[in-house]
């Protein structure tokens, strides 16, 4: 059986949405504070289900929500690969939110103000307040990224669609 590219980008939609949503979930149920990282990912995660919809209601448009989710898919990597990074190795980092505040965590921070429940920074990206099989929620952000990275390149390469 193949998919066609409409139902690829189904089911990015679908994992992306189902990430952010299992994400909020262990949140709430784990009691954790989001910080300016893992909300920042939060923000990748919805970008992303919105170019893969995108590619559901216009599929002939392949290439570009490819290339689109792609960036998105590796703005998330690079994220969760800097969250990761401080949280082993937090005497190297400079925290999130101290000093002048960055682009993304002035936009982060706007997000927060108008959607609290989905935005809104409480905790410090240097904190592991969640562990399962020896991975932080940073590290399997990572490899979920890198999962949806890795599709949306072989989607864009795909040569038996149109």
């Amino acid at each position: 059986m193949r998919l066609s590219p409409r139902g690829v980008f189904a089911l990015l939609v679908t994992a992306s949405i189902g990430l952010l949503a299992t994400g909020l979930l262990v949140g709430e149920l784990a009691r954790l504070h989001p910080c300016h990282l893992c909300n920042l990912q939060r923000l990748y995660y919805l970008m992303l289900g919105f170019f893969a919809l995108c590619g559901v209601l216009l599929p002939g448009w392949r290439r570009l929500w490819c290339v689109l989710v792609g960036l998105t898919a590796l703005g998330g990597v690079i994220a969760a690969v800097q969250q990761s990074w401080m949280q082993y190795v937090p005497q190297e980092s400079i925290e999130c939110g101290f000093g002048d505040p960055t682009l993304a965590e002035q936009l982060i921070n706007w997000l927060g103000t108008q959607w609290p429940a989905m935005f809104m920074v409480t905790g410090f990206c240097t904190d592991k307040e969640w562990i399962f099989l020896g991975f932080t929620l940073a590290n399997w952000s990572v490899g979920c990224f890198l999962g949806l990275l890795g599709v949306a390149v072989w989607l864009g390469f795909r040569r038996d669609v149109a």
